[in-house]
């Protein structure tokens, strides 16, 4: 019985800035995850605000939303085998210094706001989220 499941991932802002997408995809690709759909947007700061609205009642939420906006992303939708929770393993602690060696945020991540990737943390929130990027 395949358990085959589909998370988001962004690509935020600092590391398409850094031109970093073709390497995060390769780890991607390498961890045996398909890249379904993919495409490169720049969201509003509306948008950005609908997204995270998760977070709303923290003190971080609006910094997420101005960081979110602030430049290119490339959001896509993943599948494999338990997609949410290896992607989530894959990207390793929000907190780049706090991660694991060889996860793309200790890789990539600059700092706990500019962390490189997002992942769906959830099935449920996973759903949400495609259908927020790939409304077509």
């Amino acid at each position: 019985m395949s358990n085959l499941e589909q998370t988001l991932s962004i690509i935020k802002p600092d590391a398409v800035e850094r031109n970093l997408q073709e390497e995060i995809k390769k780890n991607f690709i390498e961890n045996n995850f398909i890249i379904k759909k993919e495409k490169k947007i720049q969201i509003s700061k509306s948008e950005a605000e609908d997204f995270y609205k998760v977070h709303q009642s923290k003190p971080f939420y609006n910094e997420l939303c101005n960081y979110l906006s602030s430049g290119p992303i490339i959001v896509m939708i993943l599948e494999k085998e338990s997609a949410v929770k290896e992607n989530r393993k894959l990207m390793g602690a929000t907190d780049p210094t706090k991660a694991e060696e060889g996860t793309l945020r200790k890789k990539y991540g600059i700092s706990i706001d500019k962390n490189s990737v997002h992942g769906s943390d959830s099935i449920e929130n996973a759903k949400i989220e495609i259908e927020f990027f790939f409304k077509f």
